[in-house]
């Protein structure tokens, strides 16, 4: 990764290009401590070139905004790039630095009450939250949808790939950690209402599911799990599935993602006594 400073009138900007992972975290702080040596408290960290962050390098940012604020200072963001936008505004780390898709406006929210960060672009369907699954005994699938439904859902999001070749469904991931995972469904275009998403996805249906990790470059992770909670809400179900079936490579990407998010969590409440 590489770091420019360019400094402007009473405040700096820290434009950073590449992979900013945790070998890079020093030099951004040994950056901050210059600027704040110097005088200047107030910068905009540019991130519209760099295309991967990890977890340390988000706690990096938050203890640079903690080195601003504590000299009476600030820190903001300018033109994340679409995958540090998404990461950021996932783990939270806009409630403690924020976001501003320009150059200008994030200059002028140094020298503002402004709080409020720009929203964060739609997500789209193949977006990190994004879990895709399917029941491994296809009979249930035939048994709660209709043939012209089970045609519509016959698409498979994923190209080329043989998961879910008769009918996958697309849920949101709320929670991941080496045990199993939980996901929100609405039923997608199935027509289904709440109580037949449950029965669909009843405790103990075992289910081929697959998942990003935030924070990890890789695609799509594979595991079958099991479910064994079923939560009816208004618009779907929350489902909790135990894995049963997962590569080692995999349980071990999941662990470091949930310490990954233990840690930007608890930095995050440092950060904002919440």
């Amino acid at each position: 990764m590489h770091i420019n400073v360019e400094h402007g009138e009473n405040f700096a900007t820290i434009h950073l290009r590449g992979e900013f992972d945790t070998f890079y975290c020093k030099h951004l702080q040994d950056q901050v401590e210059a600027l704040i040596q110097s005088g200047v408290t107030r910068a905009v960290l540019n991130l519209r070139l760099v295309k991967f962050i990890n977890s340390t390098a988000l706690g990096a940012i938050i203890k640079a905004s903690k080195s601003f604020t504590s000299k009476g200072g600030k820190l903001v963001i300018a033109r994340p790039s679409s995958f540090c936008r998404e990461i950021i505004t996932k783990v939270g780390v806009d409630r403690v630095v924020p976001i501003f898709d320009s150059d200008e406006d994030a200059q002028k929210a140094l020298f503002s009450e402004l709080k409020s960060a720009a929203k964060a672009e739609a997500s789209s369907p193949d977006d990190e939250s994004s879990v895709l699954f399917a029941p491994t005994d296809t009979t249930r699938i035939e048994h709660f949808l209709t043939q012209t439904r089970r045609i519509k859902g016959i698409v498979n999001p994923v190209h080329g790939h043989a998961f879910g070749s008769n009918w996958v469904a697309r849920g949101r991931m709320s929670s991941l950690d080496e045990r199993g995972l939980r996901f929100h469904w609405n039923g997608g275009d199935t027509g289904l209402d709440v109580f037949a998403m449950g029965q669909l996805l009843s405790i103990g249906t075992e289910l081929r599911v697959k998942f990003r990790l935030p924070l990890f470059q890789a695609g799509f992770c594979e595991a079958v799990a099991v479910v064994s909670e079923v939560e009816e809400r208004d618009g779907g179900v929350k489902i909790g599935a135990a894995f049963s079936r997962i590569e080692e490579k995999t349980l071990a990407a999941v662990r470091q993602y949930s310490a990954d998010m233990k840690f930007l969590k608890d930095e995050l409440k440092n950060a904002t006594g919440k």
